[in-house]
């Protein structure tokens, strides 16, 4: 029987020990229990030989015989424990093979009878096979520990063998008194108790223990993560005119003509970074490399629009041919507007053209405002253009001569809303054409301009003008991903932050987690109110707490209509509608009426809230809460700008108390108050208000029988057409016979 310890792929260092070591104990135990066999069958075995009288130990020839032998392997057996383990050590150098051939010897030269030797020899040749049988057991497995741990030190093996003898003087003690046992029964009893101990050391697998999870850090570009600061406090960071380097006499007299005599903080920083990208001219960036890209996030009226106007129109004052050096792109045509009408200001004299493309003329009246044909080609009519992403595309796809390929200045005024709103594909557009080089089917250019790419012999050699984006918003997305998309270069950050004033007079920038700032006078307040409770609060607001210039919002254009409609049948209050059910030249003249104080309360919806300059707007209601924190942000940044004052209420329902405030505190905006209104205020207003809704709902009758009729004579008229072309194209055939 033969034991051999297979190591196992993957094991671990302590189950390879354990393993090793129960296989160690069990060799012990088959050697242990061949020895014991062997002494039981010596002790049964009948006496040869008697002791005589006169010695001890002599056979009845008077020989010594067997019983000295049978002595001897007694006091053998009763050695003490160490004279044990030092026999074990013996016999592990000397094979025992050559210890019997000694003993035979021996007995040969006592004398002993032919048959006692016989007899001696069958059963020693009987002990042999066992004991050859266990050698070899034992002689396989110290080869395979030689094997196993011969890399091991010589002092942990002899620990571990006399922990052996140990073990073994205790079981063939437990072995004397129990009797034989089959080497069946021994196994798994031996294999039960070792497995216990290996059992206290295992470990189990799959098993781990609880760690927190770590949250990865935004990585953000450095030009994200450290931005040139600009200054929240307008009144108190104010830089006189004069004292900006670099700006036109010209642009000096018209600012002072128009009562600016400071510039903003915004102003003050973004003016001098656009002029020094263009020192060289808008043919070269500084030091003959292309210009940085400018990002700027600054709040609601500090200036973002006069802080592009002025450097654009001083740079392209050295111009000699007419050619389209600046577009500025807006999401609405309101804010296109009035930006082209700041444009006209400053270029009032200077030859400088700027066309205004939104749609609010033909397509053929906006043709002719852009390009003219010659007989040498088309020739451009504009310097700078001034559009909505959508009329844009359709000239750069449709007017022929309406180049892009002398570009400048890209402006992208309310950015956050054009890359949200889905137009990526215009500024695509725009980029394309800017950029179609030797393509290009026009006149003879004197500068091709093809993408920029590295730089080399070869693309230096013919000077290109370079393309500048300018990004302005309130609400600047941070989003590295987003901004990706336009392909800036080498991009600059200009973005407001809190100041406060130490009681010493000096100020300290706080570097905030604040996504968004609001204009430092504003006031913010909510008001928790019901959904039935709402006309009445605004009526409250303007009859009882005398509210004036208000701008109120809602979510939508019905929303809007139907307000204005029962504020009307109230009455008492000077209200109109501003949205998209108006001409553009209704929209102008509401607007113009509001800012000359003609109307005092203006319900608009969001078209109203994205950087149009409202002047005198004194209260921002906002009928229906926002559901999106830049709308709130737009929305109350119509009041309190240019460093003014304002308040602003958001009308708040109770199940929307919570996630309001949490959209604010997420934000970074925690100074707004709880401004609640009782009761009893409003019950003198609720006998005139149920007046008002029966007029409303019969105004609304009205209304829709109107679009009845009107759908119903759209109808007939489009059924008189068709029967008309049907008799006409039946009559043809009988004209073509005739």
């Amino acid at each position: 029987m033969a034991l051999f310890c297979i190591r196992r792929y993957g094991e671990e260092a302590g189950q390879e020990a354990e393993a090793e070591g129960r296989a160690r104990v069990l060799l012990q135990r088959l050697q242990d229990q061949a020895r014991a066999r062997q002494q039981q069958k010596q002790r049964e075995a009948p006496p040869q030989g008697r002791e005589g009288p006169g010695g001890a130990g002599l056979s009845p020839a008077g020989q010594p015989g067997e019983g000295k032998g049978k002595r001897k392997r007694e006091s053998e057996s009763e050695e003490q424990p160490g004279a044990h383990r030092q026999k074990k050590r013996k016999t592990k150098l000397e094979p025992r093979s050559s210890s019997e051939e000694r003993a035979g010897t021996e007995e040969a030269a006592d004398g002993s009878s032919p048959t006692e030797k016989k007899k001696a020899n069958r059963r020693k040749s009987k002990v042999q096979r066992e004991r050859t049988e266990a050698d070899s057991e034992e002689d396989t497995k110290q080869q395979d520990n030689r094997n196993n741990f011969k890399n091991k030190s010589n002092k942990r093996r002899e620990a571990d063998e006399e922990t052996q003898g140990d073990e073994t003087e205790q079981k063939e003690s437990s072995e004397k008194a129990e009797g034989s046992k089959t080497t069946e029964e021994e196994l798994p009893l031996a294999a039960s108790g070792e497995g216990a101990n290996a059992l206290s050391s295992m470990t189990i697998l799959g098993d781990y223990d609880a760690k927190p999870v770590q949250k990865v850090q935004p990585f953000l570009p450095q030009w994200l993560a450290e931005p040139k600061r600009v200054q929240k406090r307008i009144r108190d960071n104010l830089c006189p005119v004069r004292n900006m380097p670099g700006i036109h006499p010209q642009l000096l007299k018209k600012l002072q003509r128009n009562g600016i005599d400071s510039f903003f903080p915004v102003q003050a920083e973004v003016i001098p970074a656009i002029l020094q990208s263009a020192a060289n001219g808008y043919l070269l960036g500084r030091g003959g490399y292309r210009p940085k890209d400018i990002c700027v996030s600054a709040p609601t009226g500090s200036g973002k629009t006069l802080s592009f106007v002025i450097p654009i129109v001083q740079v392209l004052l050295d111009r000699v041919v007419c050619h389209v050096r600046a577009l500025v792109v807006l999401p609405t045509k309101e804010l296109a507007q009035q930006v082209s009408k700041v444009f006209n200001i400053y270029t009032d004299g200077t030859g400088l053209k700027v066309v205004l493309i939104t749609g609010q003329k033909s397509f053929a009246k906006e043709q002719e405002m852009l390009v003219e044909k010659k007989v040498t080609g088309y020739c451009s009519l504009a310097d700078i253009v001034v559009a909505t992403p959508g009329r844009l595309t359709d000239h750069i796809n449709q007017t022929p001569g309406f180049s892009l390929t002398q570009l400048r200045f890209l402006v992208v005024d309310e950015a956050d809303r054009m890359i949200d709103d889905m137009h990526q594909n215009c500024l695509n557009q725009i980029v394309k054409a800017a950029f179609q080089g030797e393509n290009y089917s026009g006149s003879n250019m004197l500068f091709q301009r093809t993408k920029p790419g590295p730089l080399t012999a070869a693309s230096s050699c013919s000077p290109q003008i370079p393309l500048q984006k300018l990004l302005f918003s309130a609400t600047l997305t941070q989003d590295p991903e987003k901004l990706q998309q336009l392909d800036l270069f080498q991009p600059r950050l200009f973005t407001s932050v809190y100041s406060e004033k130490n009681r010493d007079g000096t100020e300290t920038e706080q570097d905030t987690t604040n996504k968004y700032t609001l204009p430092e006078g504003l006031s913010q307040c909510y008001v928790p109110c019901d959904l039935n409770s709402k006309p009445l609060l605004l009526l409250y607001f303007m009859l009882k707490m005398k509210f004036t210039r208000v701008l109120c919002f809602t979510n939508s254009r019905e929303a809007s209509h139907r307000l204005f409609l029962l504020v009307q049948a109230f009455g008492g209050i000077t209200v109109a509608e501003f949205s998209s059910r108006l001409t553009p030249n209704e929209r102008k003249r509401t607007m113009k009426e509001f800012e000359q104080g003609k109307i005092q309360l203006l319900i608009s919806t969001d078209a109203t809230a994205r950087g149009i300059d409202v002047k005198r707007v004194n209260y921002v209601i906002n009928y229906d809460a926002p559901q999106f924190i830049r709308t709130y942000v737009h929305r109350v940044g119509r009041t309190a700008r240019a460093g003014e004052a304002g308040v602003a209420f958001s009308l708040v329902l109770r199940i929307q108390e919570r996630r309001f405030l949490r959209m604010l505190r997420d934000a970074g905006i925690r100074d707004i108050k709880k401004h609640p209104v009782k009761g009893n205020s409003l019950k003198p207003l609720v006998q005139q208000y149920e007046g008002a809704l029966c007029k409303l709902e019969k105004t609304v009758k009205v209304i829709k029988m109107g679009k009845k009729i009107n759908c119903a004579s759209c109808s007939l008229i489009f059924l008189l057409q068709f029967m008309l072309s049907t008799t006409i194209r039946v009559q043809e055939p009988f004209l073509h016979l005739k």
